[in-house]
């Protein structure tokens, strides 16, 4: 079972990647995270039972596809997602159900509270039924996915109240049960962190389902022992990694990150061609180690939305002043150049701009289909920001049919936060999920030299593969200045040609990892591997 703990991360966004999970990859995942303030309806829910307007107070209301009625998630709460194979019979959803209920009573019990059991009447784990004050301390509402091979895959799972906000069940009948109250550990007078829980409960579903790989986001505060430091060397030390342990910026580099300088006729066309255009390449902006090779080629990825990024990333050189206002031209100054250089493959990537309404996703349509109007045979990639997980947003670019769908995932669960704080591992599988569920092919690429272990490489791209990921790109990262997150290590040659192997183990179409990848980097070979 791969066990992922994943933060707060909005209901919209999990459902996206538990579906995904469920319906591409046969293996047992264990998703645990918190949910922002939402209140969600099951399929047969009474919707009288929503009490209030959601949005009065400060939550939201989905509607949902798992069995149950309504209930409250939010801040505090333990959610977890088993994503397990059960047979294909009308018992396995109460036996799943059962399953559930064993890991939560027994995590309970781990954790100090002995009076928790299952009520035959009411799905759940239950406090005081031999009393006069039954009440709910965890809901459990499931779903079950056809899987073929006489099996079914299950989605959602079980809410396990921590420390949340009790009033907020107020505004609700809870379960549509309305003689009965709910609590939390923290109101039945258990003393333990949020942390603690999650590690009992892992511990029992393991036990459970079977063994697992366990991999953390980490979050929360960013003082460690007192330590005065930029945010950016805090955060990255409380995951773990020392930022005084990294590699000078003056030490020479191995002699596979050195590049030649080849300024031939086609690189400096093309660089004219980019100037006469007033267009903007990430290739300069992100100082790409393949310039030279990949402009010699004629080929460059294009960035649009200005080139000023709304967000900071520890490891990115791209200008983050203030934005400037969107060219209305820019499309079509990009269609221009991919046919006068006329290019079989085009790709385009953007800055974020988090001060957009749709994050920029409209303008990445409009190049798209002026690249199309003028270049019908050429394919188009395109390397997209989260849009803050917006899936209006994220649905215009699908809508626009771009050939590949790119969307880095940059570092592993557990460096995330140090690496770009803005964004989320969960978030950017889960617009890797609805890409594919849109019928785009998807690719996503990491860096590694920032902390990390192999093992976590391992994961995240099977990760990446159980969302349906059809090309992974993985590159050294190299600091661009004093700034920015310091180099852990240099990746051998030897270790980028194990993860291609793993990446075949795994079933992954196509894997391009060499010390110098870049998520562009031979982009045209990598999309005609996977069409």
């Amino acid at each position: 079972m791969r066990v992922r703990i994943l933060g707060s991360v909005p209901y919209h966004e999990a459902y996206a990647l538990q579906h995904a999970i469920a319906t591409t990859t046969a293996e047992d995942y264990l998703l645990v995270l918190q949910h922002p303030h939402v209140y969600t309806l099951g399929v047969n829910g009474d919707p009288e039972h929503v009490l209030v307007d959601p949005a009065s107070v400060g939550a939201t209301l989905e509607r949902t596809d798992r069995g149950g009625d309504v209930t409250y998630h939010g801040p505090g709460q333990l959610v977890a997602y088993p994503i397990v194979n059960v047979p294909d019979d009308p018992s396995s959803g109460p036996a799943h159900v059962h399953r559930l209920e064993e890991v939560l009573i027994a995590t309970l019990g781990d954790l100090g509270l002995s009076d928790a059991r299952r009520d035959e009447e009411y799905p759940g784990v239950w406090i005081g039924l031999d009393g006069p004050n039954p009440r709910k301390i965890a809901a459990i509402g499931i779903r079950t996915l056809k899987a073929g091979h006489g099996a079914r895959r299950t989605l959602h799972g079980v809410a396990l109240n921590v420390a949340p906000d009790l009033s907020m069940f107020g505004h609700i009948v809870p379960c549509g049960i309305a003689e009965r109250g709910v609590t939390s550990l923290r109101a039945e007078g258990i003393d333990c962190t949020f942390e603690d829980v999650v590690d009992a409960f892992v511990a029992r579903a393991i036990e459970q389902f079977g063994p697992g790989d366990r991999y953390d986001v980490i979050e929360g505060p960013t003082a460690i022992n007192g330590i005065e430091e930029r945010p950016l060397l805090k955060r990255l030390r409380q995951a773990g990694v020392a930022p005084e342990a990294g590699l000078q910026i003056e030490q020479r580099k191995p002699e596979w990150l050195r590049v030649p300088v080849r300024m031939g006729k086609e690189y400096r066309s093309l660089g004219q061609t980019v100037r006469d255009l007033g267009l903007v390449t990430v290739c300069e902006e992100a100082g790409c180690p393949n310039i030279y090779e990949c402009w010699s080629d004629g080929t460059a990825t294009f960035m649009i939305n200005g080139e000023r990024c709304t967000r900071a990333c520890g490891f990115c050189q791209v200008d983050t002043r203030h934005p400037l206002p969107l060219s209305p031209d820019e499309p079509e100054r990009v269609a221009r150049a991919v046919e006068k250089m006329q290019l079989g493959h085009a790709v385009i990537t953007c800055v974020a701009r988090d001060d957009l309404a749709d994050g920029g996703a409209g303008a990445m349509a409009l190049t798209i289909a002026a690249i199309r109007d003028r270049m019908p045979a050429t394919t188009v990639e395109v390397l997209i920001s989260d849009c803050r997980g917006d899936a209006a947003s994220l649905q215009t670019i699908f809508a626009a049919r771009p050939d590949v769908l790119n969307h880095n995932i940059e570092t592993v669960a557990r460096l995330q936060r140090a690496v770009r704080p803005s964004a989320g591992y969960a978030r950017s599988l889960g617009v890797l999920a609805r890409a594919g569920a849109a019928g785009l092919v998807t690719k996503s690429g990491l860096m590694v030299g920032l902390g990390e272990r192999e093992d976590e490489v391992v994961a995240t791209m099977a990760d990446l593969r159980a969302v349906g990921v059809s090309i992974i790109t993985i590159g050294q990262y190299i600091r661009p200045s004093r700034d920015h997150l310091p180099v852990s290590k240099y990746w051998e040659p030897e270790a980028f040609e194990r993860l291609k192997q793993v990446g075949a183990e795994l079933g992954v179409p196509h894997v391009e990892a060499s010390p110098l990848t870049r998520s562009s980097y031979h982009a045209k070979d990598a999309a005609a591997a996977v069409h």
